[in-house]
């Protein structure tokens, strides 16, 4: 599949493109404060995976299908050598590219998760509250907040769903992704990557706090460095650009 992208080229850069994946419920423009930095020095790529943004909705939702589906469309943009950076879901996608195509990824920037399955449910009330807009056959933004404030009382999750309701729809596969939810916190081990990798942990979230999360690291990315971002949560992007852009920037100049 190719996937619905926004390249901000940078003809005079010799530095390798750098591809920008979103999480969960996410779509191309939600890591644009880090990609507005990146896009003064190189090529810059941000994606919409499938069933998110303004990619096609498919059934099938796994990590096998969403790193295929990047690799196509980078074949198409004629990119053989890239940096990739994810969040959380995007974040798996990414580490699953590092395995699939070791040639290819020079560096890697994992944002707020682990390469091991989660079996706890996070979304359970943000789906409920997706669907109860869907049924309610609204159209403005205001209506839908009012129905999600009901079910979430997390203001900034709410605004972060609304930037991808469209015209009284939502813009991501809401069927598709609760169908395959499993899938999403589902991960088999990889083979020990070499790629140079860093891991930004919020201090405050629990995606890379357990004991078990440090030792999936060590063992599936053993050249990783991992760094907190202080007073941030899952979304530490959004809450601490600068502390993110400041560890990025250095792991970049220092390979």
């Amino acid at each position: 599949m190719i996937l619905n992208y926004q390249i901000t080229p940078h003809d005079n850069s010799t530095l390798t493109p750098m591809i920008f994946i979103h999480g969960l419920f996410g779509s191309l423009s939600n890591l644009g404060m880090l990609t507005r930095h990146f896009a003064n020095h190189r090529t810059v790529i941000q994606i919409d995976l499938r069933n998110h943004g303004l990619s096609e909705h498919a059934d099938k939702h796994d990590y096998d299908s969403m790193p295929q589906d990047v690799l196509e469309t980078l074949d198409r943009l004629n990119i053989t050598k890239f940096v990739v950076v994810g969040h959380s879901m995007g974040g798996k996608v990414a580490m699953q590219l590092a395995d699939m195509a070791r040639d290819r990824v020079e560096q890697l920037v994992v944002l707020d998760i682990t390469p091991i399955q989660y079996h706890e449910n996070h979304h359970a009330e943000i789906f409920e509250a997706l669907f109860a807009v869907e049924q309610a056959n609204i159209s403005s933004r205001a209506e839908a907040a009012k129905i999600m404030r009901e079910y979430l009382n997390e203001e900034m999750v709410i605004q972060f769903l609304l930037k991808s309701f469209n015209k009284g729809q939502w813009l991501f596969n809401v069927q598709a992704l609760y169908k395959h939810y499993p899938d999403i916190l589902y991960w088999n081990d990889i083979a020990p990557v070499a790629t140079p990798t860093l891991f930004l942990k919020g201090s405050n979230s629990f995606y890379i706090s357990k004991p078990e999360h440090f030792a999936a690291i060590e063992h599936q990315f053993p050249h990783a460095k991992i760094e907190q971002i202080e007073n941030s949560g899952h979304w530490l992007h959004g809450e601490q650009p600068a502390q993110v852009l400041e560890q990025m920037q250095a792991f970049l100049d220092a390979q």
